[in-house]
């Protein structure tokens, strides 16, 4: 009888000490993933040179409202999307993939591309060149530059550099009008990236998050492995 019962307070020792610990965390990581915060890695350059493939983010996903697990139902509303923000969000074609860009239209913008330069409600978009891009990770010659042309472009209260890989004067595109529940996004590679301009609007019910910090960068392609110089960026 006396060995029955050691045994039971041992048992009962083994799920305090080590399988109630490990429910826990479990708990709180899966709560922290659905409401907080979630890991996202960049799987392509269409956001180059702000985002590069190898960085991995964290995303916030409370800034927006959080969501009632498997469903688009926010519990309560957060924070409404700004232009100039980078959001994740469910491919509009497949909501399977999650998607990566920056957010150049509010609901009710009028957007335009007249000859290479970016139209907000018929204001144009302040841009500033800064001559060419270094990096060793965008295509070059014919029908391209020689180099990328790097630019600071100015969304509302954010600037930050964006990419043209060759010459924009005979690009247009528009004019069309952000629907009342949608943003219009595109990548900061502008050569390079699928976004609202080919697929187009993403619903506001179907971002999931806004793009918060680098904790984690590689490039196995180049060389090097770990970019000790992009780790805990801020994302802009």
């Amino acid at each position: 009888m006396a060995e029955a019962q050691q045994d039971k307070i041992k048992n009962k020792s083994f799920y305090k000490e080590w399988v109630e610990p490990f429910l826990i965390a479990a708990v709180v990581a899966l709560f922290i993933r659905q409401f907080a915060a979630e890991a996202f890695k960049i799987p392509s350059g269409s956001m180059i040179p702000t985002l590069t493939v190898g960085d991995h983010l964290l995303v916030n996903k409370f800034v927006y409202g959080p969501r009632i697990p498997f469903t688009d139902i926010r519990i309560f509303a957060g924070k409404d999307p700004k232009r100039g923000e980078i959001i994740v969000f469910k491919y509009p074609k497949d909501e399977d993939k999650n998607y990566i860009k920056r957010v150049v239209g509010l609901p009710g913008d009028k957007i335009e591309i007249k000859k290479g330069k970016l139209f907000i409600n018929d204001e144009q978009v302040t841009l500033t060149a800064l001559g060419a891009y270094d990096g060793a990770d965008q295509r070059s010659g014919p029908p391209y530059y020689d180099k990328p042309l790097l630019f600071d472009e100015q969304l509302g209260a954010v600037k930050h550099h964006i990419l043209y890989l060759r010459d924009q004067t005979e690009t247009s595109y528009g004019p069309v009008l952000v629907p009342e529940d949608s943003v219009f996004v595109m990548g900061d590679n502008r050569d390079n990236s699928q976004d609202s301009r080919v697929w187009g609007f993403v619903k506001q019910n179907k971002i999931l998050g806004r793009a918060l910090i680098i904790y984690w960068s590689w490039d196995g392609d180049h060389g090097r492995w770990l970019r000790w110089e992009r780790l805990g960026n801020l994302i802009r």
